[in-house]
Parts: structure tokens; C-alpha cells; sequence
């Protein structure tokens, strides 16, 4: 009975060990799309590939790859309208994410990059940028709601003191001409001197 055991035991061994040994480590590489520079507010039309592969590098297929965009600051939705999607390699071990709509925060960001098949996992990330917007309408935009308010207030005010301003130079004297001015110094005239001759 011990012996038959012992045979069960070293015969499942031999039949697990080459199932076991079928997990690879899964490497991927960011082949099309880092440090893509992204129009606020728009698409962006290149894609994001990445390559799946084993240590030996042979190309992994049916691997799952997962893209990740930041919760916050300089971030994006995918075409599904979230921050997450899952791409499935090709028979070359390639994933591409088309269609990426930056928001209206410029600045750098991270793409997180996880692939998995089977019990084998790897991961990376993927530097993108959200680019300066032009002119400085938008930046009221991309502050934080608590801010845009007194943003909003320090506008008016400082149009309301330019304003003040050119109506005092212009001559009409308005609400902001309020400012009291020095005294006028006294103005001297000399005139021609006049000389009388009188009778001796």
C-alpha cells in the first residue's frame, strides 16, 4: 500500500511538472504612443501599443492587457468613457488602445499598463503629457471649482479698477476718480516795469 502511494505521488509529480513549468514571466513593451503630447479637450489620433511577450521573447497572444488613466490632474477617458479598458494581444502579442480624450488639465500623466494569461503577470506605465492650452481662456476651466469662484472675483475687480482708471484719464470724472489732490502751487506773473515823470 506505502509503495503504491509512493507511485501515485512521483507519478502526478512527473505529470504537474511540465504544467508548472508552462508559466512564463510576461514582459511588455510601450512600442507606439509614449510621451504622446495630447490637444486639451480632444482625441487624440495615434494609438497606444504595447507588445506582449515571453522572457525569450516570443510574443504572448490572448494576453490580457489592461490600461489604467489617473482619477485626477491630467488624465483622459477612453472611447468607452472611462478611465479603465482591457485589450486583448494579437497573435504577434500586440494590444493597441485607440481614441484617448485628454481632459482640459495640462501637465504629465501615467498610463498604468498591467498583462496577465494564466497565472503569469507583468506590468509598466506609460509617461503622456496634456498640453499648455492656448491663451488663457481655459485656465479658468481647469481649476478646481473651490477656486474658480475668487478667480472669477479677482477678474471683476481688476476690470473694475482699469475701468476706473481710463475714465479718470479720459477726463470724466467717475466713482474712482475718488483721490484727493495736492494743492496747486501759486502761480507768480511779472510784468513790464512802468516808469512816471512828474512835474519838477
Amino acid at each position: 500500500m506505502y509503495l503504491k502511494s509512493v507511485r501515485l505521488a512521483a507519478l502526478w509529480f512527473l505529470w504537474a511538472a511540465p504544467a508548472l513549468a508552462q508559466v512564463a514571466i510576461l514582459q511588455i513593451r510601450v512600442i507606439e504612443g509614449e510621451g504622446a503630447v495630447h490637444l486639451p479637450g480632444t482625441r487624440s489620433p495615434r494609438p497606444i501599443t504595447v507588445e506582449i511577450s515571453e522572457e525569450t521573447g516570443k510574443p504572448v497572444a490572448g494576453a490580457a492587457v489592461t490600461f489604467h488613466l489617473p482619477e485626477e490632474g491630467p488624465s483622459g477617458v477612453f472611447v468607452n468613457g472611462l478611465r479603465t479598458e482591457i485589450v486583448i494581444s494579437d497573435a504577434h502579442g500586440r494590444a493597441s488602445l485607440h481614441g484617448l480624450l485628454a481632459n482640459r488639465i495640462p501637465g504629465r500623466f501615467q498610463i498604468r499598463i498591467l498583462a496577465s494569461k494564466e497565472q503569469a503577470r507583468a506590468g509598466t506605465v506609460s509617461f503622456q503629457y496634456v498640453a499648455e492650452p492656448r491663451g488663457g481662456a481655459t485656465m479658468l476651466s481647469a481649476a478646481p471649482a473651490g477656486r474658480r469662484k475668487w478667480m472669477a472675483l479677482a477678474v471683476a475687480l481688476a476690470g473694475g479698477a482699469v475701468a476706473g482708471i481710463v475714465a479718470t484719464r479720459g477726463g470724466a470724472p467717475g466713482p474712482a476718480a475718488s483721490v484727493p489732490s495736492a494743492p496747486l502751487p501759486p502761480i507768480l506773473s511779472i510784468g513790464a516795469p512802468a516808469i512816471t515823470v512828474g512835474k519838477p
